[in-house]
């Protein structure tokens, strides 16, 4: 019997990269998404097995939407072996601006009540069966703070940090938590961006590198490894320098509707 693969964020981006590496690997697929004609689109493009995948229709940032969408994936399809939460958001704010406060709470309201929620409905049915992955996905951005970025920096900080506390309350029930920490990935939302992104990859690498950190249980991975490195000495660098050598870079794009 194949394997199964919950994944949110299957509209587009990275996402859907994921989904195809899981795809390849011989899973099958529950797909959740807003979008989830986009779904089918991609779905048939790619031509997959009409027996081995099926689409919800979510909004991860409304907790009652993911839970009642994994519910029928596990009545119809059954208990997923892996949950990969990868909806999010990533727009710059401005505390200034009235409407950005909006724009914070909703990045939070996806980032990270979103992914508890995600894993929500299954962390039960894994315990009792004694196996299964929970896959969050931060950030390097969740290490440092950077202009325009006050919503996603922290949002990733507090993912990262949530992940870790569930592998410790999950340790032992043979449950596993792996967090992915992308760098800069070559999707439509990163295209956006109106700054330098170091170590730029494509969509397809990283997936190949993510999967192969979930199928082995990695509890902690940046993607890519050079991005790891500059993250950690970014982190270590004191805020004097750090503030200078951040000084003139550019500030995250807000949102048009913001």
């Amino acid at each position: 019997m194949a394997k199964l693969l919950f994944l949110t964020g299957a509209s587009s981006g990275l996402g859907q990269a994921l989904a195809w590496r899981f795809y390849q690997a011989g899973y099958s697929l529950a797909l959740a998404a807003r979008r989830t004609e986009d779904i089918e689109a991609w779905a048939a493009l790619h031509g997959l097995a009409a027996d081995r995948y099926r689409v919800y229709r979510a909004d991860v940032s409304v907790i009652d939407s993911i839970v009642a969408a994994a519910q029928a994936c596990l009545a119809s399809q059954g208990v997923p072996d892996v949950v990969l939460a990868c909806a999010g958001i990533s727009v710059g704010v401005d505390t200034r601006q009235r409407t950005d406060l909006d724009v914070m709470a909703a990045t939070f309201a996806t980032n990270n009540i979103g992914t508890a929620a995600t894993f929500h409905p299954f962390v039960e049915p894994m315990c009792r069966r004694g196996t299964g992955t929970l896959v969050g996905i931060g950030s390097v951005n969740g290490i440092r703070g950077f202009a325009g970025h006050g919503a996603n920096c922290p949002s990733k900080a507090a993912l990262i940090s949530y992940c870790e506390c569930l592998r410790l309350e999950l340790r032992g029930s043979g449950v596993r938590v792996v967090t992915i920490s992308p760098g800069y990935i070559d999707t439509p939302l990163t295209r956006k961006n109106t700054y330098g992104m170091p170590f730029l990859m494509p969509a397809e690498r990283f997936a190949e590198q993510a999967f192969t950190a979930i199928e082995a249980n990695t509890s902690y991975r940046v993607i890519p490894w050079q991005m790891g490195w500059l993250a950690k000495l970014l982190r270590i660098l004191p805020n004097w320098l750090f503030d200078r050598a951040f000084a003139g870079r550019a500030r995250k794009p807000r949102s048009p509707t913001s």
